[in-house]
Formats: structure tokens, C-alpha cells, sequence
């Protein structure tokens, strides 16, 4: 199979695509093999081996995903690790190929893709398969003390890497958010110079613009368009049924929450605007709480989940501790 290996954006690759196993992410040449965790190749300048990619799957104790920024884990050879349990049985080292290369890349700035996989945190990794989540700068490097001992009971030290997701100008996205990336951009630049009269407003406005229609596209496509709050299925004339992506925690500030499955909700148009004005939330044993005099179709007694997706209670928490806090005409995002 030729592949030809390159540091950074792929093309043809967009934040949010999803891919079945490992093979197909690596026929789409965002990793180098269909196993390991670190991927590399060697430098155009000296030939060294430079990171290019990370799998972020469950594979550490040690791993730490926190959306935009994480803490992985650096690699072990297969004699090092117990094959059953997964724990080492020694400390890592920095002379480890895999382990040079990501430090290499640390050194030379050089930006990582991160593909997350179906076994890793269950707030941001995919039902199932693997998503490739954009491009993430290395911070910092250290060596740590694994939270597992060694089966003698000694400290096991690993290779550790802070990595931070890189501005969204930077990332491979499609023609139409990349102009709208732009265009934030452009009204921060103004905001800072002191020419924008109300920066923020715009800001908001076009920031909302920029997600990943991949993901949401993946919770449409498996409820056919059929509301999880009400029930609702609403079709188009062509047949076609009409829905949106919801995000329970809403992305950008102050809230912070990611573009991933465990997030999202199809929803009909009506119940998009009720979840974010904080009309309807999901209590804890998942029955779905009205909060306002509601129009319209009815709420279903219970949040409505299907097949392979899975919404974290996480999220459901978050929104309901914030209207917990707010009055009944605040907006959500």
C-alpha cells in the first residue's frame, strides 16, 4: 500500500470524520499502523523519526482526557506489558523510537493529529470506531510515576505528554467553516484594534456556525430525524425528514462543551430552542422535566436513546445545574 506520510492537515480529512477500525484510519493516512498508539515518519531534514499522529483509546491508567487539552501517555515495547491486564511490568524510556519521535515533535513544534477510539473516555471517544478530533500542540514533557506499581510493587516511570487542541483556524476544516474561522478571526482582530462596537455579539453568532456536521450528521442519520425529547419526526417535501444536532452542554465560552456523540441529541426544531432557553431538562433517571408552559407536541416521558448512542450523564448535569442556577429567560448558548 503507498501512503504517503505528511506532518499535519490531511486532505480530503476533516475534523469529526468518523472511520470503522483502524485500517480505515490508516488508509486515510492519518496513522502509520493499525496497532500502536504513536505514530511517526521520518523527517524531511535529517531523517529522524518525528510524531505525527496519536490514537487516544483506553491503551494508560495514566491517560488523561480533558477535550481540548490531555495528558498521554508515551509507549512501551509489547514485552513490556502484561498482554492480559495491560499494565507494565517496567518503566517506560525516552530512547523508545515511538516515545523520541513525540519528544522530537515536542522540540520542532510540530502540531499531532489525535484519532480517538471507541474505548476511550466515555465523555468525548465514539460509541464505536474511531473519529478523528483535529490537531493538538505538545505543551510539555516529563517523566512521571504511573498511578499502577510494577508487579514487584516498584515504581513504574512513564514518558508523559501535555498536548492542547490547536485554534480552529489551524484545523483541516471544510471551505465554508474555514470563511467562517476566518471571519472570527477578523472580528477579534477588529474588537483588539478597537474597531468592532459590539465584538462579542458577532463573535457568538458566527462561532456557533463552526461544528462539526459529521458527528451531528451520525445521531440524525440513526434516529431518521425522530425527535429524542418529543417525537416528533418532521419530513420535508422531498420525503426527507428535518432535524437538528443539539449540543446538551453548549460548545464555545463559558461553557466549554465538545462537538462528540455523548453531547449531542437529535432533536426537532422546536425542542432545540426549549433544551437551550432551559424549558425542558433530563433529570437523573432520565424523564424529561418541563420547566415552562410548552406549545406544541408534548414532551416524551423519558430522554428516547437508540442503538449505538450513548448519552453521558455528564452532560445532562451540566444543563440542569445551570438553569438550577438562572431564572427561567436566560439563554443557554
Amino acid at each position: 500500500m503507498d501512503i504517503k506520510r505528511t506532518i499535519g492537515n490531511i486532505e480530503g480529512v476533516v475534523v469529526g470524520d468518523h472511520f470503522s477500525g483502524r485500517l480505515d484510519v490508516m488508509r486515510a493516512k492519518l496513522h502509520q499502523t493499525n496497532q500502536k498508539g504513536i505514530s511517526w515518519l521520518a523527517d524531511v531534514g535529517d531523517g529522524l523519526p518525528v510524531a505525527d499522529a496519536i490514537v487516544l483509546n483506553g491503551g494508560y491508567v495514566d491517560d488523561d482526557d480533558r477535550w481540548t487539552t490531555m495528558q498521554y501517555t508515551g509507549a512501551s515495547e509489547g514485552k513490556d506489558r502484561d498482554a492480559e491486564t495491560g499494565r507494565l511490568r517496567r518503566s517506560q524510556s525516552w530512547s523508545y523510537v515511538d516515545n523520541a519521535a513525540l519528544k522530537r515533535s515536542y522540540e520542532r513544534k510540530y502540531p499531532i493529529r489525535v484519532i480517538r477510539g471507541y474505548e476511550g473516555d466515555k465523555r468525548y471517544s465514539p460509541p464505536k470506531g474511531y473519529r478523528y478530533d483535529g490537531l493538538f500542540e505538545i505543551k510539555a514533557i516529563r517523566t512521571g510515576i504511573s498511578k499502577w506499581p510494577a508487579p514487584d510493587g516498584s515504581e513504574i516511570k512513564i514518558c508523559q505528554f501535555d498536548l492542547e487542541r490547536i485554534p480552529d483556524v489551524q484545523q483541516s476544516l471544510t471551505p465554508l467553516e474555514l470563511r467562517v474561522a476566518e471571519m472570527i478571526q477578523e472580528v477579534e482582530e477588529q474588537a483588539e484594534a478597537g474597531e468592532e462596537r459590539y465584538p462579542q455579539v458577532r463573535t457568538m453568532a458566527i462561532r456557533r456556525l463552526i461544528r462539526s456536521v459529521a458527528t451531528s450528521q451520525r445521531v440524525k442519520n440513526l434516529y431518521g430525524g425522530e425527535c429524542q425529547l418529543c417525537g416528533l419526526r418532521i419530513l420535508g417535501p422531498d420525503g426527507k425528514p428535518h432535524s437538528q444536532g443539539a449540543h446538551i452542554k453548549p460548545l464555545g465560552d463559558p461553557h466549554g462543551g465538545p462537538d462528540v456523540e455523548p453531547n449531542i441529541l437529535c432533536v426537532c426544531p422546536n425542542c432545540h430552542v426549549r433544551l437551550d432557553v432551559g424549558a425542558v431538562i433530563v433529570d437523573e433517571d432520565w424523564s424529561i422535566v418541563v420547566r415552562a408552559d410548552l406549545f406544541g407536541a408534548p414532551m416524551l416521558p423519558m430522554l428516547r436513546t437508540k442503538g449505538w448512542h450513548r448519552v453521558h450523564p455528564d452532560y445532562l448535569r451540566y444543563h440542569r445545574e445551570w438553569w438550577a442556577s438562572r431564572g427561567d429567560h436566560h439563554t443557554a448558548s
